[in-house]
């Protein structure tokens, strides 16, 4: 069973990647992430997302290239490497992917919960159905990048709105994100997991091979695709920076369970509350379709049966994920953990991609570029050496 048929038109497909990628990464814990950090580091967390953003571009440019001139998903490439790899990176992402996928639920539910009252675990029941309607639709591929894009468009134009009449001091947030009085190099491991670690980094490619986007004929769509899906991320992460900059520079202290909440109900009253909960139910329910669709993707070429079955797996990723916060709780903490540990998991995923790229037999007469290569092996240097520093850090805690 086929889940993605290529019935969209070429572009409305590119465009569904980059926002299915964007918005696989602008989650719950993104929400949180941006929102306690700006608290933490106040105009010098603009360098941060700066820094983010690079490393963000290095590793989408070379991940989407090599996943689709190759024709070939992430496990494939790595099982053809070294026999067993592509297994092992799978349960990699799926892990990270169920994790991420507990705290988006939970996302859905408090989304819902404020908009309407209603328990976050019974909003959490309704949006896990939503879901599931989304990929039993016939024509499931359409219907995603549709949801995705309408979806993140409200996102981004809710949060604009707020960071407008929060009133940042944009001036000092500009010259901060060039000159940044202090930096934390855990956050910038947590925000470049959290926006292309893990499954994220590959959602995009995925979809536009599933698409039949793929091969040096599509090289441009796949470039556009990649980049718009780093420039949407970027956007709403700095919108978002800015509305809680806003905020907290008028001495508002946020709220340690919920601090993006706090800066829609200080920016904009009762109002403002009902939008945070507008835009906290679309960044969680894009983020369960992005998180469950990669994940399965990861495992229908390593085993027949869930290739077969595509639909149902997906479909019990989210169910198992519902069924794990209904009875477990929301794990705010570990939305933010999830971040730092996709983070560390991106260099080994990026490398193994790197090295594949050198492999004729693989990519089909396509030649990486040598800057593209260089570009993606300073991501890995960087990466691997703030991820220890982030290990130690969190070591040296217990």
């Amino acid at each position: 069973m086929k889940l993605f048929k290529n019935s969209s038109s070429g572009g409305c497909v590119i465009l569904g990647a980059a926002f299915l990628m964007a918005t696989s990464a602008i989650g719950p814990g993104f929400l949180t992430q941006t929102s306690a950090f700006t608290q933490e580091l106040f105009t010098s967390f603009g360098f941060v997302i700066l820094v983010s953003i690079l490393l963000d571009l290095g590793a989408q440019l070379n991940i989407w290239r090599i996943v689709t001139m190759s024709e070939s998903r992430a496990q494939d490439l790595s099982n053809n490497l070294l026999p067993g790899l592509g297994f092992f990176l799978a349960i990699l992402i799926a892990l990270g992917g169920l994790i991420f996928n507990i705290g988006n639920i939970a996302g859905c539910g408090l989304g819902i919960n404020v908009l309407t009252g209603i328990s976050a675990k019974t909003g959490a029941v309704i949006s896990c159905v939503i879901a599931l309607g989304i990929f039993w639709y016939k024509e499931a591929g359409k219907a995603m990048d549709t949801a995705v894009k309408i979806l993140g468009i409200l996102m981004i134009g809710l949060t604009v709105y707020v960071a407008i009449i929060s009133h940042p001091p944009v001036g000092e947030a500009l010259y901060r994100t060039i000159w940044p009085q202090k930096i934390e190099v855990m956050k910038i491991v947590t925000l470049v997991g959290g926006t292309v670690g893990g499954y994220i980094s590959f959602a995009g490619a995925h979809r536009l091979l599933d698409a039949g986007i793929k091969g040096k004929s599509n090289l441009p769509q796949v470039t556009r695709s990649s980049v718009s899906g780093i420039v949407i991320t970027s956007i709403m992460r700095y919108v978002l920076f800015l509305a809680a900059l806003g905020v907290v520079a008028h001495a508002v202290k946020l709220s340690p369970d919920n601090p993006a909440a706090t800066v829609f109900q200080s920016a904009a009253g009762e109002i403002g509350y009902k939008f945070f909960g507008v835009v906290l139910w679309c960044a969680a329910i894009t983020s369960v379709i992005g998180a469950s669709f990669t994940t399965v993707s990861f495992w229908k070429t390593l085993i027949p049966i869930v290739k077969n079955n595509e639909k149902i797996f997906i479909s019990l990723f989210i169910i198992t994920a519902t069924i794990i916060f209904v009875f477990i709780g929301q794990p705010v903490k570990l939305l933010i953990l999830a971040g730092a540990v996709n983070g560390i998991i991106l260099p080994l995923a990026l490398t193994i991609i790197l090295i594949a790229s050198h492999k004729s037999f693989l990519m089909k007469q396509y030649k990486h570029p040598v800057v593209l290569q260089l570009f993606g092996w300073i991501v890995v240097a960087v990466m691997s050496w703030m991820g220890w520093i982030t290990i130690q850090q969190s070591l040296s805690r217990f």
